[in-house]
């Protein structure tokens, strides 16, 4: 080859801009060999060591390995295979940056400390398998081995946390304290009481579901109440709950007297822990559903109400 046609290292640096260093480098890897040496053994390239090298300066600013461009250089691959396989890592880059920037936001939102941090950076990184492995865990340890409505138990391996690719800071937040709460023991324990509670009435023949009827009446009806500013102790308040006890003799076929008002109050008082509605809450701001209106606070009237009507 004619001699005037070759470039030294530094002729190749002058053209594209690159570090004699870095161009020594990718030569030494056997991505840019040299194509001759001069008498004082230098190296030399030709012509298309220059655009070898334009390529290789595209393909590292797209995120490239060097072994990924031997192979591509060498033929060993595609290149709509290796764009495609690097599509793929640089999707999975682009989810990993947007946790971490919603999981700083909600750090910088809360005012989190250092432990905290770390936590809802680990809890945020789960994957859907491990979110569901969690939540599954939680119901096997809650209501695993009891006769519980298996409706409601259908309807809680369902609606798993489907946290989104580029959540929103408040998503994060609502991850990490849902699943805090789910790994409490305290909450656990109220919820396995709950479905042992619901065990036992099935057993004594109750198998009338999730009593949806029943409690928009009572929804209702409180709601309503609240809103007027009716005491839960007041003689107003013992007109209301004298409606839904009715309610509820007639949905269970029971007599409206002491005795089912007392059954009735037993029921709000293992069922009204606030933390089984916080639940509900957390899940719909994860998965970005419609947030329901509250029912801890009707609940938490009835329940009241009942007391000061019993105790007349």
């Amino acid at each position: 080859m004619d001699g005037d046609t070759l470039l030294t290292i530094g002729d190749l640096a002058r053209r594209t801009g690159l570090k004699v260093k870095t161009i020594r480098y990718y030569s030494d890897a056997g991505i840019v060999p040299p194509t001759d040496r001069s008498p004082a053994g230098y190296r030399l390239y030709d012509i298309g060591a220059l655009a070898r090298l334009d390529l290789v300066s595209t393909l590292r600013d797209l995120g490239l390995g060097l072994t990924r461009i031997r192979q591509l250089l060498n033929r060993e691959v595609s290149v709509p295979e290796v764009a495609a396989a690097h599509a793929e890592a640089l999707e999975v880059q682009i989810r990993t940056l947007r946790l971490r920037r919603a999981v700083l936001r909600a750090v910088a939102k809360r005012g989190s400390t250092p432990e905290e941090m770390n936590l809802m950076h680990k809890l945020a990184k789960f994957s859907d398998d491990e979110r569901r492995r969690l939540i599954n865990d939680f119901i096997d340890d809650t209501f695993g081995g009891l006769d519980a409505n298996a409706e409601f138990v259908d309807m809680l391996r369902t609606a798993m946390p489907e946290l989104p690719d580029d959540p929103e800071p408040e998503q994060v937040d609502a991850w990490v304290e849902l699943a805090e709460l789910t790994r409490d023991p305290g909450f656990r324990g109220a919820v396995r009481r709950m479905a042992e509670y619901q065990a036992a009435e099935r057993a004594r023949g109750d198998r009338t579901g999730l009593h949806h009827e029943l409690t928009e009446a009572v929804r209702d009806a409180v709601g309503r109440a609240i809103e007027d500013g009716t005491d839960p102790a007041s003689p107003g308040a013992a007109a209301v709950v004298d409606d839904l006890t009715a309610r509820y003799a007639r949905t269970f076929e029971r007599a409206d007297d002491a005795r089912l008002r007392h059954w009735l109050l037993k029921r709000l008082e293992i069922a009204g822990d606030p933390r089984a509605e916080r639940y509900w809450h957390l899940l719909a701001v994860i998965n970005g559903w419609p947030l329901g209106p509250a029912l801890a606070p009707v609940f938490a009237w009835f329940t009241q109400a009942l007391r000061a009507r019993d105790r007349r």
